[in-house]
């Protein structure tokens, strides 16, 4: 079975909700914007019965170069990960 395309989702968000298509796109694209907004700002956003996005300091590290095998210092960075919510996990299993 191939995955939702975006314009599936839109569709099928359009047709339960009620909105016009081109709406739950400008509502799909603000709740992102906000998410990535309050991540930057806050640290985490939490999507209520989904999980939550948090932003992770990551340590620097060594690294091994896969083609050549030598190793390699990985500098420390920030990265965004998605944490899912317990109920979500247990609807999916």
């Amino acid at each position: 079975m191939p995955k939702m395309t975006k314009s599936q989702l839109l569709e099928a968000m359009a047709t339960e909700t009620g909105m016009s298509k081109k709406d739950v796109g400008n509502f799909m694209e603000k709740l992102a914007n906000l998410a990535l907004k309050e991540v930057k700002k806050n640290g985490e956003f939490v999507i209520p019965g989904l999980g939550k996005l948090v932003k992770i300091n990551r340590a620097a590290r060594m690294g091994r170069n896969p083609a050549t095998g030598e190793q390699i210092q990985i500098k420390a960075k920030t990265v965004v990960k998605f944490r899912v919510a317990k109920a979500a996990k247990e609807a999916v299993l």
